[in-house]
């Protein structure tokens, strides 16, 4: 053999061994995996769950990615408030398991078992943005908001970062920091720098990047004033007539407790409705410094005039922090991409839960009524996830944490409730056995000027069982009991009417028939009980001990 021919031979000797070497190391690579969680985002307020806002488009950046991967239509909340959700994530557990009942609830560093489990696996682990567990993050690297009970400002927050002392804005050995500008963008500055100049590079990383937006009082970035401006926002049928949606539970006897019960985008609830928050030049001030409310609201406007003027200005404001999240998560991707990141990195979108956007005239979230208690859900990595797959398998918040952890290479400790859907992500099919139900549960009775009664219920795919028990979670006929008037306290002190509701979503997926006293559905609602009994047993639910005074109201009136 000649010089020529053995150099040659060499050569593609050593090319070949390196591309095995190359294979293998991408077999022994673990995945980076960053989480996106927004505020309320829910799922009518993106192009890809074809809701009646899909055609304005309000989310082009994170359709694409969730075209290029798999989209859940069935991914639900179990108690539809920000602090509970966020504890059931990291936590794997429901409320009354992981102790966060309501948005005054801790997870202390210890129970924080999904940051926990993914440092044993060997991941650095980073969380940027709102928080709202109270307790320090248990990442190795933090910089979240400290102010407002950790629910931050859309302009110029503060946030505490990792060596900081871990404390509230107004506590005097405060060390946060002020950052000038919009909340989107400087979380979205931060997170870009922990991953171009802070993190390891040695080691795989795990990035909880989560947004404020678009939470109520729902402060734009001023770039998006004229976005939506002059365009007509689709509104919902029940905005203007809610018919049989509802029971004495929701609306009182004779409708009584409509001008009480659930926020509103009209005037119905005379409390909170979403005119009275909008109307306030302050309310926009820093978005919009030019806003004259006088422009669009008038003295001599009918009910249904004022109430499509208001729903109007509501959708603008939302969809224009909608469009600011959008446009964030653009830029985060265009940096992975940039530095190589993107292909080896599994991608996760969310909402902390939903949220009305005037369905039954109601706004904020808390209900389990579906725009409330549906999550957006998507996940992109192409190593693993083939490209336009859609399940409808049923799937929960508690699941979230053991998923992550087993795409880590690892298995989630056995305190977690939920279950790993790794297989799901993989094929688009629900593996033999898999859960075919969601049990959900919202313990703040009438707290806020909110005023939803307490309930909990049971999802299947096609129907949907509501039981509300309207009372406090303590007994607040005991002088003794903890009741928690910081999270819960306002004027509202009573107890509400007791009732059930069904909805048969194959035929009602708007929910305007509670079909609770139909005779046809009599068997349907019967072994939906069942399911619901053998639930709540499952997952340590029951009242009986713990709450006997709830456990009294379920007694009276389940056979109701």
């Amino acid at each position: 053999m000649n010089l020529k021919a053995i150099t040659t031979f060499t050569l593609a000797l050593i090319a070949s061994t390196s591309l095995v070497a190359q294979k293998s190391n991408k077999k022994l690579q673990k995945p980076n995996i960053i989480y996106i969680m927004s505020d309320d985002h829910t799922s009518q307020a993106f192009g890809i769950y074809g809701s009646r806002l899909a055609k304005l488009n309000p989310t082009p950046t994170l359709d694409k990615i969730a075209k290029e991967g798999i989209i859940f239509d069935n991914c639900f909340v179990n108690n539809s408030i920000c602090t509970p959700s966020r504890a059931a994530i990291l936590t794997g557990q429901h409320s009354q398991a992981n102790g966060v009942l309501d948005l005054e609830g801790v997870l202390p560093m210890d129970r924080q078992y999904l940051p926990i489990e993914l440092k044993k696996l060997g991941y650095q682990t980073a969380m940027v943005g709102k928080w709202h567990l109270h307790d320090q993050p248990n990442f190795d690297y933090y910089n979240v908001y400290t102010q407002h009970g950790q629910q931050g400002s859309y302009f110029d927050p503060f946030l505490t970062e990792t060596g900081m002392h871990f404390a509230q804005q107004e506590d005097p050995k405060y060390e946060g920091k002020q950052y000038k500008g919009y909340c989107s963008d400087i979380i979205t500055d931060i997170s870009i720098n922990w991953l171009k100049n802070k993190r390891d590079t040695k080691k795989p990383f795990v990035l909880f990047h989560q947004f404020k937006a678009p939470h109520d009082n729902f402060e734009y970035a001023p770039r998006y004033k004229d976005y939506l401006e002059n365009t007509e926002i689709p509104e919902p049928e029940s905005l203007y007539d809610n018919k049989n949606n509802g029971s004495i539970a929701t609306r009182g006897v004779n409708d009584a407790l409509i001008h009480e019960i659930g926020s509103s985008v009209s005037k119905r609830n005379t409390i909170r409705n979403q005119g009275i928050m909008l109307w306030d030049k302050k309310s926009v001030q820093h978005s919009d410094p030019d806003f004259d409310p006088a422009k669009k609201i008038r003295d001599d406007m009918s009910d249904r005039e004022y109430t499509h003027a208001t729903y109007q200005e509501y959708l603008k404001r939302y969809l224009r922090c909608v469009k600011g999240v959008d446009d964030n998560v653009a830029r985060l991707i265009a940096f992975l991409k940039k530095e190589g990141l993107y292909e080896n990195t599994i991608i996760i979108y969310t909402g902390d839960q939903g949220f009305m956007l005037g369905e039954h005239d109601y706004i904020d979230k808390r209900w389990m009524y579906e725009e409330s208690m549906r999550m957006p859900f998507f996940v992109r990595f192409p190593e693993k996830i083939k490209a336009g797959l859609r399940t409808d398998a049923i799937i929960n918040n508690t699941d979230f944490a053991p998923t992550i952890l087993e795409l880590a290479g690892g298995k989630a400790p056995k305190q977690m409730q939920g279950h790993s859907f790794k297989k799901i992500l993989e094929t688009g099919k629900e593996p033999k056995g898999w859960q075919q139900s969601t049990y959900y549960r919202y313990w703040m009775h009438m707290a806020h000027a909110h005023a939803n009664p307490a309930h909990f219920g049971i999802r299947t795919k096609k129907y949907k069982l509501i039981f509300f028990y309207g009372k406090y979670w303590v007994d607040t006929k005991d002088p003794k009991a903890e009741w928690n008037k910081k999270s819960w306290g306002n004027r509202f002190t009573f107890d509400t009417p007791a009732a059930w509701e069904f909805y048969d979503l194959t035929k009602d997926p708007q929910e305007m028939n509670n079909a609770y006293n139909d005779p046809a559905y009599k068997n349907i609602i019967a072994d939906l009980k069942k399911q619901l009994i053998a639930k709540r047993k499952e997952l340590n639910e029951e009242d009986g001990t713990k709450f006997p005074h709830i456990q009294k109201v379920i007694d009276a009136h389940w056979n109701d």
